[in-house]
C-alpha cells in the first residue's frame, strides 16, 4: 500500500512535470491550422511562409541553450518561467496587428518550449525509479501528443465555426474568433498555460538538483570541462547525432505541414484539417500503447521496429505522390496514418526517455541542453526547409530523402547506444566510463 502511495505521487508529479510537453505540442501544432490563412492575410512568400514557421523553432534554440543557465534557478523554477512565457506569447499573438509582432511573440513562445523541453524530462527523470523511469519520462512525450492533438481539433473546430457562423461581424469576438480566426488558434494556448503555472506552485524541487546544490555550486565552465572530456563527449555526441537525425526523417514535416500537403494531393481545406485531427489521433494512441510497453520491450527494439515501419511508409508516400494521384486519396491517409503509428511507438516515444537518462547527473543539464540544441536546430531547419523542398523536389522527393536519413539513424542506434532499460542512472553513467560497445 505505502508503495502504491509513493508511485501515485510520482504520477502526479510527473504529470504535472508533463503538462509543459501537452504546451510545448500544442504550441508547436497549432501552427499547421494557420499558414493559410496567415500567408493570405500578410502576403507572405514561400520564404516568409518558413519564417512564420521556423520563428518558434528558432525561440526553441535559444530556450534550450538558456536552460543550461537556469540550472542555479532550479527545475521547479525555470519550468514556471516557461510556462509564464507560453502565455505571453499566446496572448501576443492573439492581438499582433503585424507580421513582426506576430514572429516576435512567436518566438517568446519557443523560449518557452525550448526551457520546457530540456528541464520537464529531465526533472522526471531525477524522481523516478529505474524500473518505472521510461514509463513516466514518456508522460511528457504523451503529453506533447495530447497537445499535439489538442491543436488540431480546436483549429478544425474554429475554422468549422468561422465558416458557418453568421450575424457576428464586428468587435473583438469576431476578429478572433471568425474574420480572421487563426487568431482564436493561438489564443487558445493560454489557459492550459495558466493552469500549468498554478499546478506548478504544487510540486517539489527535484531532489537530485537539491543534492548538486548541497554539494556546492559548479559554474558553468566547470561542467562544459566534464561535459568535453572524452566518455561523456561521446555520450554527448551520440546523443546529439540522433536528435539531429531525428528531425529529418518527416514527422516535422508532416506535423507543421501535413495540411498543406493533403492539400497538395486535392483535398478541401477543411477535409485536411480533418485528416490532421486524425493523425493526431493515431500520434496520442500509438504514444500511450508505448506508454505501457516501453520498460518491457525496451527502447532499442522499439526503435528498430518503429523506423523499420517508417521507411516503408514513407517510400510508400512517395510513390503515391509519383504513381498513384489518380487513385483514392485514402490511400494516402492510410500511408500517413502507419507513419505517424510507427513515429509514435518509436522515435518519439524513445528520444526524451534516451536523453534524460543518458547523462551523468552532475551535468544533465548542460549535456541535454546541448543534445536539445542539436535537435532544436533540425527542429528549426526542417520547419524553414519544408516549404522549399515542396516545391523544388515535390513531395514525392521530399518523403524518399527522410526514408534515406532513417537509415544512419538505425544504425548509430544500433551500434553506438547501450540498452538503457530498467538500468539505474548510476549503471548508464558507469557504461560511459566502461569505453565499453554494446549493440544489443
Amino acid at each position: 500500500m505505502e508503495i502504491e502511495r509513493s508511485m501515485s505521487y510520482f504520477y502526479f508529479i510527473a504529470f504535472v512535470v508533463a503538462l509543459g510537453g501537452g504546451l510545448y505540442g500544442y504550441d508547436t501544432a497549432v501552427i499547421s491550422g494557420t499558414i493559410s490563412m496567415v500567408v493570405n492575410q500578410f502576403h507572405l512568400t514561400a520564404s516568409m511562409e518558413g519564417t512564420y514557421v521556423g520563428c518558434a523553432l528558432f525561440g526553441s534554440i535559444v530556450g534550450v541553450l538558456g536552460s543550461g543557465l537556469l540550472e542555479g534557478v532550479g527545475r521547479k523554477r525555470a519550468l514556471i518561467l516557461s510556462s509564464i512565457l507560453y502565455t505571453v506569447s499566446a496572448v501576443g499573438c492573439t492581438v499582433s496587428n503585424s507580421f513582426a509582432a506576430l514572429v516576435l511573440y512567436r518566438v517568446v513562445g519557443g523560449i518557452g518550449i525550448g526551457i520546457s523541453a530540456v528541464v520537464a524530462p529531465a526533472y522526471i527523470s531525477e524522481i523516478a525509479p529505474a524500473r518505472h523511469r521510461g514509463r513516466l519520462v514518456s508522460l511528457y512525450q504523451l503529453a506533447i501528443t495530447v497537445g499535439f492533438l489538442a491543436a488540431y481539433v480546436v483549429n478544425y473546430f474554429l475554422l468549422e465555426y468561422a465558416q458557418t457562423a453568421d450575424g457576428i461581424r464586428e468587435g473583438l469576438f469576431a476578429k478572433v474568433f471568425v474574420d480572421e480566426c487563426w487568431r482564436g488558434m493561438l489564443f487558445a494556448e493560454t489557459l492550459p498555460a495558466v493552469a500549468f503555472i498554478v499546478l506548478l506552485l504544487f510540486i517539489p524541487e527535484s531532489p537530485v538538483w537539491l543534492s548538486m546544490r548541497g554539494n556546492g555550486k559548479r559554474s558553468l565552465l566547470a561542467e562544459l570541462k566534464t561535459v568535453s572530456r572524452p566518455p561523456i563527449r561521446k555520450a554527448v555526441l551520440i546523443g546529439a547525432a540522433i536528435a539531429i537525425l531525428g528531425q529529418f526523417m518527416g514527422v516535422n514535416a508532416v506535423l507543421y505541414y501535413g495540411p498543406s500537403i493533403f492539400e497538395e494531393s486535392g483535398l478541401a481545406s477543411g477535409d485536411s484539417l480533418f485528416y490532421q485531427v486524425l493523425v493526431g489521433l493515431v500520434n496520442v494512441v500509438t504514444t500511450l500503447i508505448a506508454f505501457f510497453i516501453i520498460d518491457r520491450v525496451g527502447r532499442k527494439r522499439l526503435v528498430y521496429f518503429g523506423v523499420t515501419g517508417m521507411i516503408v511508409t514513407l517510400l510508400g508516400i512517395a510513390w503515391y505522390f509519383q504513381f498513384g494521384r489518380a487513385l483514392s486519396s485514402y490511400i494516402l491517409l492510410v500511408f500517413f496514418l502507419l507513419y505517424i503509428f510507427f513515429c509514435a511507438i518509436s522515435i518519439c516515444a524513445v528520444i526524451f526517455v534516451l536523453l534524460s537518462e543518458m547523462f551523468p547527473s552532475r551535468v544533465r543539464g548542460i549535456a541535454m541542453s546541448i543534445a536539445e540544441f542539436s535537435l532544436w536546430i533540425g527542429t528549426w531547419l526542417i520547419g524553414q526547409l519544408t516549404p522549399v523542398l515542396l516545391e523544388t523536389l515535390r513531395p514525392q522527393g521530399t518523403f524518399l530523402l527522410f526514408a534515406v536519413i532513417c537509415v544512419p539513424y538505425m544504425l548509430i542506434v544500433w551500434k553506438l547506444i547501450p540498452e538503457t532499460t530498467g538500468k539505474s542512472l548510476e549503471e548508464i553513467e558507469a557504461y560511459w566510463y566502461a569505453h565499453k560497445t554494446e549493440s544489443r
